[in-house]
């Protein structure tokens, strides 16, 4: 398939991105708000800040485009996300380079993430075609049983800040293959992106009313909207769990289909076993990546004894390596936090640990370039009833714990809330087996730190959420099944 032209400059102009994009037409908010570049400081754009009565309005324009997406055939549909697809690649250095602007990850971070979230597109592109029905034996002579999937309806999606294209091109590209038109509110934080995004999908050739971005910084009164409107029929949310939780009940009344992929606090287990290089290298990505601003990164690192001291010093080593800087600069592995309200959790936590007991190895306060940047921290000595154990940390703070028996660690792994990710260090095959089993995880990856992938379901158990994204499972959850019992005449 031959590559559409390229719609955004290599150099995106960031005001470029200020209006909100409803049935096809691109609208101011009542107000603007601003966004800023988080290593800088820097003024990138002021952008539309819709009010809960425009939002009402775009969810109006996604139910009026229902009827004539969800007649299309999936054929259509499929063809229209490839062509989405091929632009999000012709403009991936742009939407980089937005995202490390707006976000503050590193240029290649932001990079990777363009191909991750361009991968969703692709993949439900290719599942649209396979929302298969299936055929009952039937149960009497005079009847005959099937059922068929259809699109639930209008979707809404509330995408975080920390991954600002690829949480949305996973809802999207799904509520699309499957029939759906979707309304999707980014974080205030990182606007821009959606706003891109929403810019290739109009020149790919996504109907007016089928794909809306709605920007605003009323998110709890966005919300109430999306949660109350009866013409929404699914919510598909990625965000902390207390906030999960309120839409969770708003939905109560209208009884919508949810998709909740809500807080982690992901335990990393490396056993004496374990290939230690392969070890501290997973345990860098895991815990470092976006600066420790990922759901699924490593919360809690625990060390089994035998290998603790080595582990340890090695990975310390590695940790006062780490280059501190924007994003955009060369070199840089470390970006900023989102916010100074970032960097005050995380200092909280730093300060709640050390006063319990706990030792800084590397890093332990606020970098000396200032603004919302950590340094990179180790601590060790981590203990019962310290906060860090329990809250997710979203910072680049790696606690260290010590274990002696698979057993032990076992319980204490599962001793939260919340499962989201798990990852487990080892070389013996009886122990990942029972460990892949027993931990409290919707996802548990052995031997390997970053398991993402369109192609796999992505989602938690307990208090880590509801469905399941990506995948096959992914589609799921933009479709009703219906019963057909036809009787013979």
């Amino acid at each position: 398939m031959s590559v559409p032209k390229t719609s955004l400059p290599p150099t995106l102009r960031f005001q470029d991105l200020d209006r909100a994009y409803v049935a096809g037409q691109w609208i101011a908010g009542t107000t603007t708000f601003k966004v800023n570049n988080p290593a800088t400081g820097e003024l990138l754009a002021e952008v539309a800040d819709l009010s809960p009565e425009q939002i009402d309005q775009s969810i109006d324009a996604a139910a009026e485009a229902l009827p004539a997406w969800s007649a299309k055939t999936a054929h259509e549909r499929s063809a229209i996300l490839k062509k989405w697809h091929a632009l999000l690649l012709a403009n991936a250095e742009s939407l980089a380079q937005t995202m490390t602007a707006e976000q503050g990850k590193p240029l290649a971070e932001a990079r990777g993430e363009v191909g991750y979230a361009a991968s969703f597109l692709e993949w439900f592109a290719e599942e649209a075609k396979r929302a298969y029905g299936e055929v009952i034996p039937t149960a009497f002579a005079g009847k005959r049983y099937s059922t068929i999937r259809q699109p639930c309806g209008v979707a809404v999606a509330i995408t975080p800040w920390n991954f600002p294209i690829a949480m949305l091109t996973r809802k999207v590209g799904a509520a699309l293959a499957a029939g759906c038109t979707m309304v999707a509110k980014p974080a205030a934080e990182t606007p821009l992106c959606a706003l891109a995004i929403a810019k290739l999908a109009h020149e790919a050739g996504v109907p007016p009313g089928v794909f809306n971005v709605v920007t605003t910084t009323r998110a709890a009164e966005a919300g109430e909207v999306m949660c109350r409107s009866p013409k929404v029929r699914v919510l598909s949310f990625t965000g902390s769990t207390a906030v999960g939780k309120r839409l969770y009940r708003q939905c109560a009344d209208t009884m919508k289909k949810l998709a909740l992929e809500l807080g982690g606090n992901a335990p990393l287990l490396i056993f004496d076993d374990a290939d230690i290089d392969r070890a501290v290298e997973g345990a860098m990505i895991s815990k470092f990546r976006n600066a420790g601003q990922t759901c699924i990164c490593a919360n809690r690192i625990y060390v089994q004894s035998g290998i603790y001291a080595e582990f340890t010093a090695r990975f310390t080593q590695k940790v006062a390596a780490l280059k501190v800087g924007n994003g955009a600069e060369d070199g840089v592995v470390i970006g900023p936090l989102i916010s100074a309200k970032a960097v005050q959790k995380v200092d909280r936590l730093v300060r709640d640990a050390l006063a319990k007991g706990a030792k800084v190895l590397v890093g332990g306060a606020a970098h000396t370039r200032g603004g919302h940047f950590y340094q990179p921290t180790v601590l060790e000595g981590i203990g019962a009833g310290m906060d860090i154990l329990g809250e997710e940390i979203f910072g680049p703070v790696a606690p260290l714990i010590r274990f002696e028996t698979e057993a032990e660690v076992l319980a204490k792994a599962n001793d939260v809330s919340v499962g989201l990710a798990a990852y487990v260090f080892t070389r013996d095959l009886s122990r990942t087996i029972r460990l892949t089993e027993g931990l409290q995880s919707g996802i548990v990856a052995v031997n390997d730190s970053v398991p993402a992938v369109a192609v796999a379901p992505f989602g938690g158990v307990k208090e880590s959420g509801l469905g399941r994204e990506g995948g096959r499972q992914g589609l799921d959850e933009f479709l009703d099944t219906k019963y057909v019992c036809i009787g013979l005449a």
